[in-house]
């Protein structure tokens, strides 16, 4: 009976022993049957992508994933696939240092972003501090790039002192003397309204009669409207965004005040002109050059056509090639670097939808510029 019952034991340890064996063999099978994971490569977009602003930065999350998908199609970067991981600042500082810092969290390398000046200045040292290459599509003032603080932040569009030159020059063009220059106290908007007075300053043939900062927000705006009107100015030069606008050129039209009202690429938006309606009408403001005839271009609006079911929004061409300028820069350098990728942008071309650029020892993408525009039957036509 001892003899049958250890056999029996035996005959179960090896029946145990060979369902073991076999699952192990059935797993490495398994194992070996699955597809390896494929590598990628994270491009972080950060942005206004909620509240006010969003009409600017939602733009450039699309452009991003379009020249993903582009790149993807070819191959990827290096053989990695791009992912597309957007992070919303609504355009503050504070929400900035949030999402630069959850970018450097998840170990994103390259960065298209941020959209205002006054976030992208807040997020500046987090991404310097973190090695994390930044290319913003809109953010213009100057000390940006000008500084020599943030080696690592590159731009696909001109600065403001290029934008307020054009802007002054353009006022003097049209005969106007005397300009009241308001600004919402940004750095963006205050930076560009001080370009403006600087080279009004240094001119003899217009002045500057008043400058004044707004309140971000306000419901009125009916106090500098009439400063505007007691200063005798002929014309109204306003940096900032196009909330602030559409409620002040909107006032001065609804107090008989008809002089022209001039602003800068903050304001050259579709939004503006829903908002302000026929208060709207002949507003000038600079923009980025008409990108039209670009193929690069052309191939990037039809695809955002066929992908959105509309057309892009401000600063979608800026947005899709510093999209493509930072992975053509990371495939250059053959990793994501530091060094080799801000290497790879300053010494190689690359084809974009803003022209062939590569970047100058401060960031500023080479060749790019700003037109005037003026709004005609409800849509801006470029005037320079």
């Amino acid at each position: 009976m001892r003899v049958k019952l250890s056999l029996i034991a035996l005959c179960l340890a090896m029946v145990a022993m060979l369902a073991a064996c076999g699952g192990e063999a059935e797993k490495k099978a398994e194992e070996k049957a699955a597809p390896a994971e494929t590598a990628k490569l994270v491009l972080g977009v950060a942005g206004a992508h909620s509240g006010d602003l969003a009409s600017y930065g939602l733009p450039s999350v699309n452009a991003a994933k379009l020249a993903a998908a582009k790149i993807n199609a070819a191959g990827g970067v290096n053989g990695a696939m791009v992912e597309v991981v957007a992070q919303d600042d609504q355009c503050k500082p504070e929400l900035a240092t949030n999402a630069a810092t959850k970018m450097l969290s998840d170990g994103v390398k390259i960065v298209l972003g941020h959209i205002c000046s006054g976030a992208t200045k807040a997020a500046l040292p987090i991404y310097l501090d973190g090695k994390i290459v930044v290319m913003s599509p809109s953010a213009t003032n100057p000390p940006l790039t000008q500084s020599g603080e943030y080696p690592n932040f590159f731009r696909t569009i001109a600065p403001d002192d290029a934008q307020a030159a054009l802007e002054v020059d353009f006022a003097k063009s049209l005969g106007l003397k005397k300009a009241a220059i308001i600004h919402d106290k940004g750095d963006y908007g205050k930076g560009f309204a001080s370009f403006c007075k600087q080279f009004i300053d240094a001119d003899a043939d217009i002045e500057a009669v008043l400058f004044e900062g707004v309140t971000p927000g306000a419901v009125d705006y009916s106090a500098v409207v009439q400063k505007i009107k007691g200063s005798g100015a002929d014309c109204v030069i306003f940096g900032g965004y196009h909330p602030e606008a559409s409620k002040i050129v909107t006032g001065m039209r609804k107090k008989g005040l008809e002089i022209p009202f001039l602003s800068d690429d903050g304001v050259k938006d579709d939004t503006f002109i829903k908002v302000a309606g026929k208060y709207a009408e002949g507003v000038y403001a600079t923009g980025p050059k008409d990108f039209s005839s670009n193929a690069i271009y052309q191939e990037a609006v039809a695809a955002h056509k066929a992908e959105f079911n509309a057309d892009p929004g401000p600063f979608f061409p800026e947005a899709y090639s510093a999209a493509l300028a930072l992975l053509n820069a990371v495939q250059v350098a053959g990793s994501t670097d530091y060094d080799a990728v801000m290497n790879a942008l300053r010494t190689s071309y690359v084809d974009t939808a803003v022209g062939k650029i590569k970047f100058d020892a401060k960031g500023d993408a080479e060749g790019v510029g700003f037109s005037v525009y003026q709004v005609k039957d409800g849509k801006y036509a470029e005037v320079k």
